[in-house]
């Protein structure tokens, strides 16, 4: 080290360390022969200084840990990693855990266990919070902040930070209910009930674990919301499409239930012949119209009535019942195309299948 840095870190040693009053000492520059070597250099103003660490860069002492950040991510938290490994044998012995209600988010409750925030699915409360708009959800996840849950860990997945509990599972005993998921398999039929209703779907409970039916396998025909077809608290027959245990996910159907319409569609209808329908949409293009639940066909704005006009809302609207011819249909694509224009009331034609009663009303 040359001897105008060790001058200058005495100094300024001296500096900070001198007790009140006490006059700056001198420091003369030392000889070469002098300056001591690193090892036996003296501690100065009672404070021993690594010697090495100094010259080496004023590197960090070994106790202060040094993180690596990975795609621009903050570290974790000096205690994550235990947690983590903890919250792996939680997963694996199916012993109840305590975490505390820090916030939510549409799906379900965030929550607070150890150093990690996990996830707590509104599927997997014990008590379903019931509500019918964003308004309502929010302020009944809201007034569960704070509070303090016994749960189980259903899903713990460190690559993507991903902590799910479930409170739902306490009832499943140890082990996280195993025995329930290898009951389970694809191609059952199963009685649950309905635990939720959600823009997407239905949340069904098979004793125990939930399933969902996605809205697209509610019915055989077009619906926009799961309440046209099942209600919260409604215990119905589902068909199992797929378990993932290890992901804590069952595919559930209710349409599968009953054979697909289009399958023999030859055997209901032919062309030329005149059926009633429900008017289901209206397009620029023309409407479409439900003629049995899961089979809808196009009428086009051509075959909509006689006449010119530009909107085929100036001629029907959704909801309206409407007379029919049948033009042609393709089972394979599921296509069928009818007419207004070319039916006549007074036609001998009757339908093969009239639409179900519901729709009808």
């Amino acid at each position: 080290m040359e001897p105008r840095s060790l001058e200058g870190m005495a100094a300024f040693i001296r500096r900070v360390c001198r007790p009140n009053g006490e006059p700056e000492a001198t420091f003369s520059s030392p000889t070469a022969s002098e300056v001591p070597t690193p090892a036996s250099e003296p501690p100065i103003a009672g404070i021993e200084i690594d010697s090495s660490s100094w010259v080496a860069g004023f590197e960090p002492p070994p106790e202060a840990p040094l993180y690596t950040l990975y795609n621009d991510q903050p570290p974790p938290h000096a205690g994550q990693e235990s947690d983590w490994q903890w919250a792996q044998k939680a997963l694996d012995s199916g012993d109840v855990q305590e975490a505390t209600v820090v916030g939510w988010n549409r799906g379900g409750l965030l929550v607070q266990w150890a150093s990690l925030q996990g996830f707590l699915p509104a599927s997997q409360l014990q008590h379903m919070i019931r509500y019918t708009s964003d308004e309502e959800r929010d302020t009944a996840f809201a007034s569960r902040v704070g509070e303090a849950l016994r749960l189980r860990v259903i899903e713990v997945d460190r690559n993507r930070s991903r902590l799910v509990f479930s409170e739902r599972a306490l009832q499943w005993g140890q082990n996280n209910g195993q025995g329930l998921w290898q009951s389970l398999a694809a191609g059952q039929v199963r009685i649950g009930r309905v635990r939720n209703l959600c823009d997407f779907g239905a949340f069904v409970d098979l004793g125990g674990i939930d399933g969902l039916i996605h809205i697209s396998e509610l019915s055989w025909r077009h619906i926009k919301h799961p309440s046209e077809v099942l209600q919260i608290g409604q215990e119905t027959e589902v068909f199992v499409m797929a378990v993932e245990p290890e992901r804590k996910r069952v595919a559930l159907s209710l349409k599968k239930l009953t054979p697909d319409p289009w399958t023999n569609i030859e055997e209901r209808y032919h062309v030329g012949q005149v059926v009633r329908g429900v008017v289901t949409n209206v397009l620029s293009f023309g409407a479409f119209a439900r003629i049995e639940d899961g089979i809808e066909g196009l009428i086009h704005i051509s075959e909509l009535a006689e006449g010119n006009f530009l909107d085929p809302r100036n001629v029907i609207t959704e909801g309206d019942v409407v007379t029919v011819r049948v033009l042609s249909f393709d089972p394979a694509n599921r296509r069928l195309a009818l007419s207004m224009r070319q039916a006549r009331p007074t036609d001998p034609d009757t339908p093969a299948k009239p639409p179900a009663p519901g729709p009808m009303e």
